[in-house]
């Protein structure tokens, strides 16, 4: 699994898109040239090696056919026993909960889609605890979480008036631990507060610029290596509502299929054409990109105006770091635009922080147009363009979330400023540069847990989203609520969040974590296989391929 990708690019191509079959191997929308076995898992090492300048490996596993079918059994069977209880609340032999069309509406056009009412009512109802569970702490390696119960299997929670102590937070995204009330963002923050107040009540162009925010954007452009760069006060809304004022009628969208919510919620608003190409897969994206260059747009067959590539830094459902060597050299080579989403990735790669850039060594201006967030890395919220000073001078004049939203709020924004200059090692410590190398360290000792005990786990080497594969509908509820009994927090994602086959338990590592902490999960998860009655069936239920 060390062995360099460096010089070995030979049948790179032959390899590329090729799906092995549900045997337990490597995903088809993965495209890799030498692949290292141990016992039915898959590493791959990328293609092209001399783009890198370090291993890249990921490992991925396909469902196998057993499981497959054993998960869409579970579905099936919940499937019929919830028509089966539709049919009886239909019949007032069960009471209905959910909201209802008003009997006066009944001939009109239903709100909501039948399934999705369906779904919602019968099946995610079930594991409806699993998720929004109030805390009532910081969420730093540790939080406080205040307990509650359902008399009605999950329709209405009451709470118990208990609070569940010191529970190990592996859920948020608190990647340097920069989510915290004491130090030296605490205490700036709360200086900033007494000074300024909360609220800005205005947007930037009208009377909300103040001076924080022109050192905020200064500070972000210098950590990013770009000319300029522009702040946002929400994530979400800076890449959908800054990408339709990139692209418009006229221009191509490539888009990978496994980009966040917002990326394709922007795409779809830009009036764009979109084309979708497989997972960090690089012969799928060449083959549209060398498409729309032969062919133009759709029945008139003039040139597209503007080519825009949208991937991510860090996939936060695969824990998949894209292979951005590739997507510049193919974005050079068919002179298109490069859209880059670092959310998961600013903060937490490179050996100074500055993401997916840093970490493989590239020039930030070789990517266009550099977006990221402050809520995960920095601890605070919002978000963040850089790039060229003309394009970010053209986005405060043309985009929605820079005219009509109101300013960041005093208190985020230092925050971010101060987190960000101790990343830098600008506050004249080393606390920043410790934290980055404490959270690669987590993240490489936790991966290698995991896999030596025989979970299946999803991702690249050094990406701390750590998802670890569960499959079936059942365990997402269960395994949620086995962890909250011995203290660990942890997110259970299954369908329509993830493929109907591939649910999911996601760790999110921190530099706050410790090694006892993460041993002290590890521990449990083989303390509740050691008291189980049945160990083989707590075996089945959690390593599928034990």
């Amino acid at each position: 699994m060390t062995e360099s990708a460096g010089n070995k690019n030979e049948d790179c191509h032959a390899a590329n898109g090729v799906k092995p079959g549900r045997n337990g191997m490597v995903k088809n929308h993965h495209h890799h040239h030498h692949q290292y076995q141990k016992q039915d898992k898959v590493y791959h090492a990328a293609c092209n090696g001399e783009l890198y300048s370090r291993p890249f490996i990921e490992s991925f596993e396909e469902t196998p056919m057993l499981v497959a079918v054993l998960t869409y059994m579970g579905y099936g069977i919940l499937t019929i026993f919830g028509y089966l209880r539709d049919f009886m609340r239909e019949w007032k032999i069960e009471k209905c909960h959910i909201a209802r069309e008003r009997e006066e509406q009944k001939d009109f056009v239903s709100l909501y889609q039948d399934f999705e009412n369906f779904y919602t009512r019968n099946l995610y109802m079930r594991i409806r605890d699993s998720w929004n569970r109030p805390i009532c702490s910081v969420p730093g390696a540790t939080f406080d979480l205040v307990e509650r119960s359902s008399n009605d299997y999950n329709w209405t929670f009451e709470y118990t008036g208990r609070v569940v102590k010191d529970v190990i937070n592996l859920g948020s995204y608190n990647y340097l631990g920069f989510a915290e009330n004491t130090g030296a963002c605490a205490t700036a923050a709360g200086e900033v507060t007494v000074k300024f107040g909360v609220g800005v009540a205005s947007t930037r162009q009208e009377m909300g610029n103040l001076d924080k925010h022109e050192e905020l954007e200064k500070l972000a452009a210098s950590f990013l290596g770009v000319e300029s760069a522009m702040a946002f006060g929400m994530g979400f809304a800076t890449n959908s509502m800054n990408i339709p004022a990139l692209a418009g009628k006229g221009c191509l969208i490539l888009s990978d299929e496994l980009n966040h919510a917002s990326l394709v919620l922007g795409a779809r608003l830009s009036g764009s054409t979109i084309r979708v190409f497989k997972h960090n897969n690089m012969q799928s994206l060449e083959k549209l990109l060398r498409d729309a260059i032969a062919h133009g747009q759709p029945r008139t067959h003039r040139p597209w105006k503007k080519i825009l590539i949208l991937v991510e830094g860090i996939y936060s459902m695969e824990g998949s770091i894209i292979r951005l060597p590739e997507v510049i050299a193919l974005k050079k080579k068919y002179k298109a635009y490069l859209y880059l989403d670092e959310a998961h990735s600013i903060g937490a790669l490179g050996p100074n922080g500055r993401g997916v850039v840093e970490y493989f060594g590239l020039d930030p201006k070789d990517v266009d147009v550099m977006m990221g967030t402050f809520t995960k890395s920095f601890g605070a919220a919002g978000g963040y363009i850089g790039g060229r000073k003309d394009l970010i001078d053209y986005l405060r004049t043309h985009s929605h979330s820079a005219i009509y939203a109101t300013s960041m709020s005093l208190p985020v924004v230092e925050q971010i400023i101060t987190s960000m200059k101790c990343i830098m090692g600008k506050d004249g410590t080393t606390i920043g540069r410790s934290r980055i190398q404490r959270l690669a360290e987590n993240t490489v000792y936790f991966r290698r847990r995991l896999r030596e005990m025989g979970f299946i786990i999803y991702g690249n080497n050094d990406s701390p989203v750590v998802p670890m594969m569960l499959y079936m509908p059942a365990k997402i509820g269960a395994f949620g609520r086995e962890m909250l009994k011995r203290n660990i927090g942890v997110v259970v994602v299954g369908f329509p969040a993830t493929p109907i086959i591939e649910s999911r338990a996601r760790f999110c590592i921190s530099a706050a974590h410790t090694k006892e902490m993460l041993d002290r999960v590890t521990t449990r998860f083989l303390a509740t296989a050691s008291t189980s009655n049945h160990l083989d069936h707590f075996k089945a239920a959690l390593y599928p391929f034990y």
